[in-house]
C-alpha cells in the first residue's frame, strides 16, 4: 500500500463540503493536519474522516478523487477494521485446526 498522495487545502475544504460536513468540523479535521505538518497516514486520514461523521462511501469517492486505487481503498478499511477489533476485544491470533 505504499505511495504518496497529495491534496491542497482548498480542494480538501472543497471535497468535504460537498459531503456536507460542518465548517466547525473541517476546521477541526484542518487543525489536526497542521499539527501533523500537514503530512499524514491515509488510514489515519480515513479513521479521522470517519470520527468527523462522514459516510463510508463518502470517504471512499474522496480517496478516489485524490486519485487512490480501489485495491489500495479496500486495503485502508481493512487495517481500520482489524485495528477496531484490536482495540475492542484486544490481541487477535490465529489459531487452525486439523
Amino acid at each position: 500500500m505504499a505511495g504518496s498522495f497529495a491534496v491542497n487545502r482548498i480542494e480538501l475544504k472543497r471535497m468535504l463540503s460537498s459531503f456536507k460536513v460542518s465548517d466547525k468540523n473541517i476546521e477541526a479535521l484542518l487543525a489536526q493536519l497542521d499539527k501533523m505538518h500537514r503530512h499524514v497516514n491515509v488510514i489515519m486520514l480515513a479513521d479521522m474522516l470517519q470520527k468527523a461523521g462522514i459516510r463510508h462511501n463518502d470517504i471512499i469517492n474522496m480517496l478516489r478523487r485524490t486519485g487512490i486505487d480501489d485495491v489500495t481503498i479496500s486495503n485502508i478499511f481493512d487495517v481500520l477494521e482489524e485495528e477496531r477489533i484490536k482495540n475492542t476485544f484486544g490481541r487477535l491470533i490465529e489459531l487452525s485446526v486439523d
